[in-house]
């Protein structure tokens, strides 16, 4: 998981992505961003809806956004990537993560990624 310069709590990597990219493609590349690791992706967790104060306009006032949620499985932790300046990454257990979760949407990967874990 990563800090936010915002506030306080931690965060999965997640953004938007290009017209020229999948969204599995965007989200490996976020996690590289954000959160400095590579790896592959395994599984899709899941959509989670959520609220965005800095996508908030008129047409949608609410700032509603959609994540998809991707299990990646780390295979390269780097040690310089482009926000390490903004961002520190932390290693967690799940129960630990659980209760670091700034937002609940994030509560709700946490969790339905440990039942996907379950099944594997």
């Amino acid at each position: 998981m990563i800090n936010s310069p915002s506030g306080p709590g931690l965060l999965f990597p997640k953004g938007g992505w290009e017209n020229d990219e999948s969204a599995e493609e965007a989200a490996a590349r976020e996690a590289i961003e954000e959160a400095g690791v590579r790896g592959d992706l395994m599984d899709f967790i899941g959509y989670y809806e959520f609220k965005s104060k800095t996508h908030q306009d008129d047409c949608c006032p609410e700032g509603l956004c959609k994540a998809a949620m991707y299990a990646l499985l780390v295979k390269e932790e780097l040690e310089l990537w482009p926000e390490q300046s903004t961002r520190t990454r932390s290693w967690l257990t799940m129960s630990e993560a659980v209760e670091s979760c700034r937002h609940k949407w994030m509560e709700e990967a946490l969790k339905d990624f440990s039942a996907w874990l379950a099944k594997m």
